[in-house]
């Protein structure tokens, strides 16, 4: 029997062995924005084409098992109050695109900014939030209650993502690094706030998870092939203990209410991530935990981790992105492929993947080369 994308890597997520190590190095936005041979700006500003066209065809160039998460275009909450950010025309600025954008609400407004480059992502270059002790008023117009979703994008992208792989959507968890993205200097304000002012932090959060609890059960019932929670940096970018108050008690009760729908659950944090592996393995029912980088830039060995959390949690990981990806040769590739293998394979549970997302100019030869070792040494 000839196995698809999709059930290679749900049967690794469940601990099962497929066929073969299912092999999906993180492409998510730079290497597909690259191939569609447009500025970016084309993809993240005017969805010409939008990133899940970009993506899908980057899966079918190179032949890999996707991972496609989405949720700010493929799901669009319905809001009791509903307010919306209106787009002022778009400005050109130093080879930059530059479009500002105002919340109109009761009390006032509110302004960002998004930078888009031509072969860069995106970055909001302006937040709305300069204080986070005086921005209480509008908060929950930033985080406003949700009593429905429109989910037509999201069936028609799982219509045409067909056995691609697997197609998830993206559930964050609180902490700093969720929460400094609307915030200026927001790591040194939550910070300071932590330990002068927690409430205050404690006050941000309860509106936060009030809004995402209510649209995590909407997402629910849409039945995704996973969910996925965390995001960039999500325990680096704050200390243990503070990942611990914050974040972990939503990712147990996220993943513990996931499994008895019968849904995968997965975890992303780039950085030093060994103790949160621990963490997840032991008290939580996530499914599946990535990227697992190597130092300098993470903590984690294969080994060690397929050794002590192997039979618990699928591990998804870790080829280095700079000195092996990006920088190194197809040989370079293929041997650190193999060692990954070799480290976390044995018994299923275990997706061949890259220590975080791959560089723009990561050569095509490179990603091939990773997918072939997979397909040929990685067989069970």
């Amino acid at each position: 029997m000839k196995w698809t994308p999709r059930e290679r890597l749900m049967a690794a997520m469940r601990l099962e062995k497929p066929d073969c190590v299912p092999v999906c190095p993180d492409l998510s936005n730079m290497v597909p924005c690259r191939l569609t041979g447009k500025p970016f700006w084309d993809v993240y500003l005017h969805n010409d084409p939008d990133l899940y066209t970009a993506y899908k065809n980057t899966v079918d160039y190179f032949g890999f098992d996707g991972w496609w998460t989405d949720y700010f275009s493929a799901v669009k909450p319905i809001l009791r109050h509903p307010l919306e950010w209106r787009n002022l025309p778009v400005e050109e600025r130093d080879g930059r695109k530059i479009q500002r954008s105002v919340l109109v609400y009761p009390e006032g407004t509110i302004e960002r900014e998004m930078t888009y480059y031509a072969a860069d992502s995106p970055t909001m270059t302006e937040k709305p939030i300069k204080d986070i002790k005086e921005s209480r008023k509008f908060w929950k117009y930033l985080f406003p209650e949700v009593i429905g979703i429109n989910p037509e994008v999201y069936h028609r992208q799982k219509k045409d993502w067909g056995e691609r792989g697997i197609y998830g959507i993206w559930i964050p968890a609180p902490g700093f690094n969720l929460w400094f993205d609307w915030v200026e200097d927001g790591i040194t304000q939550c910070s300071i706030l932590y330990y002068e002012e927690k409430e205050v932090l404690d006050a941000f959060n309860e509106v936060f998870m009030k809004h995402y609890w209510t649209l995590f059960e909407y997402i629910l019932d849409l039945r995704p092939d996973f969910i996925l929670t965390g995001g960039s940096g999500g325990f680096a970018l704050q200390s243990p203990a503070i990942w611990r108050e914050y974040a972990l008690p939503v990712v147990k009760e996220l993943t513990r209410r996931c499994k008895e729908a019968g849904i995968l659950t997965m975890s992303h944090s780039c950085g030093k991530q060994a103790e949160m592996v621990k963490w997840c393995a032991e008290e939580t029912d996530l499914s599946c935990i990535n990227p697992l980088e190597v130092p300098p830039m993470g903590d984690c060995d294969l080994a060690v981790l397929k050794k002590q959390y192997g039979d618990k949690i699928c591990l998804m990981g870790n080829l280095q992105t700079t000195d092996v990806m990006l920088f190194g040769k197809p040989i370079d590739v293929e041997q650190a492929a193999k060692k990954a293998i070799d480290d976390a394979a044995a018994g299923g549970g275990f997706i061949l993947s890259t220590g975080d997302q791959c560089g723009r100019d990561t050569p095509d030869e490179n990603i091939r080369k990773m997918v072939e070792t997979a397909r040929n040494y990685g067989k069970y």
